[in-house]
Parts: structure tokens; sequence; C-alpha cells
């Protein structure tokens, strides 16, 4: 759709606009409050329509703020920028809406209860920063519609974000220098570009052309190909070597393959001392080497954490300045392990406490001969608040998680982490925060699938999902819950058991490695979905609107997506189904489990899924 907008002047200066096209002019109109505040105002299809609110905590008469906002036509993409400043001092707050109207959103924060279009969400003045609040492990500032525009906030902003409360049936972006922002910023900024496009796939990949960025390589193989075992939910912190082996040993008998064994939380004499409690796990080398005999690569778990009592490491990471401190000049903070102690957070911003931190790692891979790491937390909001980093102020908190994700992402292509902000080039496997062993939107099942679009849509396409079945902190997971687990995990990019099969009955255990060998022979499709998105931008795991981003049933899909643009799966996500309605977007698609030719776009009703069936589609043409 195009958009026809009017010309018109407002009533403060603004710099001059030349004429463009019709279908590319924005007008701005005084808004009808008398707050100083003004309005976008488009025409679509010859309607008019307001779709913005600017300056709405902000009077354009204050001497002390200014705005300016220029327009660009881009002849070579096709689109039209807006770019809006507004900048004052530090106790001024700005605050700029757009209308949700009927149009579907997608981006924004990763979230625990992640609906998918985001309209159909509620935040309200929330921090876009990475977070252990609500899962937002990545918060990138980029927002899309299904009309094709986007909106893409600098860096520097120190930026919230309302949904339907600031103003109904709006997203609102506000900038204000208070928690978890330094109040020590010397000014206030509101910054941002709206670009507008055809549609949504183009306005994407001109975002990832532009502001995203693309991966520079792809992660490991195997990792693609076969799954994890972690011994988390199977094993938790009380494992020995005896029972390391034996859980490799099962995943042998019952013929499964691997990517690797990751050992989890607790190795360590003390969390930080990145040094094995030999007590706990004698000959702990001897025992990775018997890993090895046994055809597993190994892992381990690892932090960015020192717990206060973890001493030496505590006393020499605090005496050299290499933890993160509070404005106030505290150390102390919190996470999951404090085990009756207090953490403190490593400074990666220092380059000396970075060198520390990651040559003491690379001795834990060179003494005991492990093959990767996995990296856990890193969200800006482990450190003490308000924190002071390194570099420009206006970077902080999130500078803190970039410098952390980069300075690990040198141990290579078969780690993992699970945070970052705008660090969408690196070529690393980011995991989805912890899921809970539920059926819907409380961080349950359905939620796999929607941070996945989520997560893509914010420009990392390289996405592990969690554990098959969930972390079982509230349960352990149905016989029923842990398939349908796995065969929404198919045609993602890799497989995470912990929960194994066997621990049910015979035909979980072979309905489990039927889907395990299917997504391994899907692999070289995943892989061709990886180098695509290297070499163009474009999600691994996109919304089925990709297909056809003009189908107005397609973006609103949910509980599908694709894999590239040539498999689509539609998993059961609801307790007890037996069947479930498929949308098929334009194109002529193979059922993957009858072999019929269906022509699309068509809804496929009652389409019949019983336990050992997931629905799913090869594009043929």
């Amino acid at each position: 759709m195009k958009w026809v907008v009017l010309l018109a002047v407002l009533s403060f200066a603004l710099a001059a606009v030349q004429k463009r096209p019709q279908h590319r002019h924005i007008s701005f109109e005084p808004h009808d409050d008398q707050s100083g505040a003004f309005t976008i105002v488009a025409l679509k299809d010859g309607v008019r329509l307001e779709f913005g609110q600017l300056g709405r905590q902000s009077s354009t008469n204050d001497a002390e703020v200014t705005f300016s906002m220029t327009e660009f036509e881009d002849l070579e993409s096709g689109g039209t920028r807006l770019s809006f400043t507004w900048e004052g001092p530090s106790d001024r707050v700005f605050e700029d809406c757009f209308d949700f109207g009927d149009l579907h959103w997608y981006g924004g924060p990763e979230q625990k209860e992640q609906y998918w279009p985001i309209q159909k969400s509620k935040l309200q003045k929330y921090s876009i920063v990475a977070k252990e609040d609500d899962n937002a492990a990545i918060s990138e500032r980029y927002w899309v519609n299904s009309d094709g525009w986007y909106i893409y906030v600098a860096a520097e902003v120190p930026l919230f974000v309302d949904y339907h409360n600031s103003l109904d049936n709006h997203i609102c972006l506000i900038a204000d220098v208070t928690d978890p922002y330094s109040t020590r910023r010397p000014r206030n900024i509101l910054k941002y570009d709206l670009w507008f496009f055809d549609n949504a796939k183009i306005a994407h990949l001109h975002a990832v052309e532009t502001y995203l960025g693309k991966p520079s390589g792809i992660p490991d193989y195997r990792m693609v190909q076969y799954p994890i075992w972690s011994t988390w939910a199977r094993l938790t912190r009380g494992f020995t070597p005896e029972s390391l082996l034996a859980f490799a040993k099962e995943i042998n008998d019952n013929e499964f393959p691997n990517a690797q064994f990751d050992i989890d939380d607790l190795w360590e004499i003390c969390y930080g001392s990145l040094t094995v409690d030999e007590n706990k796990l004698p000959n702990y080398k001897g025992v990775i080497q018997e890993l090895h005999s046994m055809g597993f690569r190994v892992s381990t778990w690892v932090h960015p954490f020192i717990n206060k009592n973890c001493e030496p490491w505590y006393s020499e990471a605090m005496e050299k300045g290499y933890l993160v401190r509070s404005e106030q000049g505290n150390l102390d903070s919190s996470w999951w392990n404090n085990n009756g102690s207090v953490p403190a957070y490593i400074d990666f911003t220092n380059p000396e406490a970075t060198t520390w931190y990651t040559s003491r790692i690379q001795n834990l891979i060179d003494t005991y001969d492990f093959d990767t790491i996995k990296f856990d937390a890193g969200e800006s909001s482990w450190s003490p608040q308000i924190p002071v980093q390194n570099g420009d102020i206006e970077l902080h908190p999130g500078h803190v998680v970039q410098a952390f994700v980069r300075a690990v992402a040198p141990f290579g292509p078969a780690i993992e982490i699970r945070t970052g902000m705008r660090t969408q080039d690196l070529p690393v496997f980011v995991r989805i925060v912890d899921k809970d062993t539920y059926w819907g939107y409380n961080n349950g099942l359905i939620t796999v699938i929607t941070n996945i679009l989520a997560v893509n849509l914010n420009g990392y396409p390289f996405v592990l999902p969690d554990m098959i079945g969930g972390n079982g902190y509230n349960e352990i997971p149905s016989k029923e819950l842990f398939i349908r687990w796995l065969q929404a995990n198919v045609f993602m990019p890799a497989m995470q058991y912990s929960f194994v099969p066997w621990d049910y009955d015979t035909e979980t255990v072979e309905i489990s490695r039927k889907y395990t060998y299917l997504h391994a022979d899907f692999a070289d499709e995943i892989i061709a979905a990886m180098q695509a998105s290297v070499r163009d931008g474009t999600p691994v795991n996109p919304p089925i609107w990709w297909i056809d981003p003009e189908d107005e049933v397609a973006l609103g899909v949910f509980d599908e997506f694709l894999l590239g643009e040539k498999v689509l799966a539609a998993p059961v996500v609801e307790e007890g189904a037996v069947s479930r309605d498929i949308y098929l977007p334009r194109g002529t698609w193979r059922d993957g489990n009858t072999g019929e030719l269906i022509v699309g776009p068509t809804w496929l009703t009652d389409y019949p899924a019983p336990l050992h069936i997931l629905p799913y589609f090869t594009l043929e043409k």
C-alpha cells in the first residue's frame, strides 16, 4: 500500500522540506489540546489518518528544548525517511506516540509473555535495555508494521516504550533520564528515524541493511544437525562423575546422536573461581576424556559473576577495578546463585578485566579439554544499579552487554550466549531465556514460537530454543507436552534435550528419535537459511507473511513459522489437541506427511495431527 501524504506548515519553525512526489509527503498539524504537541497526518487510499502524536510531554515554546525534523527520499531503496530529534536538559521528558491502528506490529524487546504481533501486548513505560525481568535479554530499539513502515531509535536515547497505556492503542517512545539510565547524563535526547516502504518485508530488509546488520558467519554445523544434551534439568546441581557418564551412556544406548554434552551448574569451587571443585569432581579431565571416547564433544556452563566469598578471585578483581560499580560506588548485586553470598559483575567495558576473564576461560578449556562453552546471563540488570561503565555515558547501561558478548564470541561458532544488544553481526547461537513447563503464554510452549519470531525480527537469526519441555521448575513435562515441544523445535536452528524421552515410554522414544533425525535431515536446509542470513540479512525462521507480505491473513498468524522460504511448520501447541487449523500462503505446498500438493493461499481446517504427527509443508513453487 502507498502512503499519500499532505504537505502542511507547522505552527513553529521547521526546516523547509523540498516537495516530493505526492505519496511521499508528511503532514504536521498542531495538536488540538493546545499542548504544543503536533500530529502527523497521512492519506492512505484516500482516507485521512492521524498516525502519530509528537512532543506529548514537551512544549515547543520551551526555550531550552530543540526539535529538528528532516525528510529524505531514498530513490535507490524506494523509501522515505523522517528523522526526528528532541533535545534538552536532562530533567525534561520527551514522548512521541504512533497509533497501532488496525495494523500488525512486530519487534521490540524479547518477552516472557511474548505475544505476536506485539499490538496484543501491554507494556507500561518499559525500559529498553537487556534485563532479566520478563526475559528481555534481547532488547533492540526497532519496530516494523504490516503497512511497511518502521521505527529505529538511536542507541544514545534513554528509551522507554509504552504500549496502550500512555495513549490508548498507541506505541509511545519515551526518553527519560531515570533508572536504569545514568542521571549523570548531561542532556536528554529522543532521536529516531521513521521509514516508509510498500510492505513489511521490504522495510525489514532495509532496516537490516541500514541499522541492524547481518551476521558475519554461521554457527557450528554439528550444533545445527544434532541435539545438545544439557545436564541441567536431568541432573541439576547434584551431578557426579558417575552420573555424567551414566547420562551419556543412556543417550548412546537409546541411539540418539549429539552435538555436544553440556555440563551445567555446579562445578566450580565457588561462583566466579572458574576453577573445578576436584573434591566433588575428582579426575575431572579423565571424565571429559571418557565422554570424548563415547563420541561426545563436551561444553561447560559459565557466567560473568564473582560471589563475594569466592577468594582469592573476588579480592583480586575488586582491588584491580575489574568489577562494575554503581554510581554510589557499590559493587554488590544479585543473581540466582547468590548462595548466601553477594555477587559482583565483571566490568567488560574495562579491557584489562575482559582479558583477565577470557584468559581464565581459555585456561579452563586447555586444562580440562573442553570443546566449547555455554555463556549464561550477561544482561545489564545483573550489575549494581545504576552502573558506572567505561565509554560513552549515553550508551550505558547497554554498553556492558555488548562488551560481554563481543568478549566471548571469539571462543568460536559452537558457543551459545543468551543476551545481546546491537550484536546481530556475531556468528553464534543466541539462546532463548529459560522457558517454564507450561503450554500457554505464561512462558510456555507457544512462546517458543513467538520468541523465535520476535528475536529473528530483531536481527538475530541464529536462535537456540531452550530445553525441550522447558526447565521443569514448576513441574516435569507431561508426555504430551514433551512431544509437542520437541515437534515445535524440529524446524528451528537447533535442538536441546535435558529431559529425556526414555523417562516416559517406548512410544516417546520412537517419536523423539524420528523427529530428531528429521531435524538432522533438514540440517543442510537450515544451513542454507543461515547462509542467506549472512548474504542477505533474511531471518532463518521468518513469520509466514515473509512469503507474501501483502497477505492480510498471514500477517496475523502467530503459531506457524517458516524455515527459510521453503518450509512451513505448524506445530500443535494446545493441550489435548489432535488437529489444528493451518494457513498456507501463496504457492504450491507439498504436505510433509501425506505428499499431497496444496495450492495456497488457503486454510486447512481440522488438519489431523495426533500425537505422533507434526504438520509441515515444503514449498514446491
